[in-house]
């Protein structure tokens, strides 16, 4: 007998199967722990489908004395300002990927100098790992996905123009261990990206 391929359907942040993937069993919310969340969970096979977080990662990293950001020419966040990161890949390591990731956005080749933090958000799907770096090859530019390539003093960031809640986060953690400084007072942190383009 055919097995129905998987489907999917959408609640609220996330994705649930609507049949199960190894045997065609529709899904049922079932709370698996006593006290957990209620997850997506075959009746047949036992099957649990668990909705893991996504992982990214990015450097900060300074360019003659002042902070390298690049303008993104994609999806969320399309022509705010970032620093250079994105997606960790499966089986990646983390610090690959925040090199990868700005070798591929900024034109740079940067040694890992340190942990600035690691950032999270309540119903958000993403966790955002970002590094301290060093440049040590390479000429400043943009590349893969972004508009511009910029630095900026560490007291004239466009606070108001970055693009998500961990950009805005992460660089006031940098700004003010590094420099002593903080974000103005009359500028908003960012809205987080909507949750359609986390699917």
């Amino acid at each position: 007998m055919r097995r129905p391929a998987p489907r999917v359907r959408r609640t609220g942040t996330v994705m649930i199967f609507q049949f199960c993937p190894l045997c065609g069993t529709t899904l049922t919310l079932q709370e698996i722990k006593a006290g957990e969340t209620a997850r997506p969970a075959c009746g047949a096979c036992a099957f649990v489908h668990f909705e893991d977080p996504k992982l990214a990662a990015g450097c900060i990293i300074e360019v003659e004395g002042q902070i390298a950001l690049v303008r993104r020419a994609i999806e969320p966040g399309y022509g705010k300002w970032v620093f250079p990161g994105g997606y960790v890949d499966r089986g990646e390591r983390v610090e690959d990927a925040a090199r990868r990731e700005t070798r591929e956005e900024a034109c740079l080749d940067v040694q890992i100098t340190s942990l600035l933090n690691v950032y999270s958000y309540p119903g958000r799907p993403v966790v955002v790992v970002v590094y301290t770096a060093d440049v040590v090859a390479g000429e400043f530019a943009p590349a893969d996905e972004c508009l511009e390539a910029a630095t900026f003093p560490a007291a004239a960031l466009p606070w108001a123009e970055l693009a998500f809640p961990s950009t805005w986060d992460a660089l006031s953690d940098y700004v003010r261990t590094r420099h002593g400084l903080t974000p103005p007072d009359d500028v908003r942190p960012p809205e987080p990206a909507p949750l359609r383009f986390f699917r």
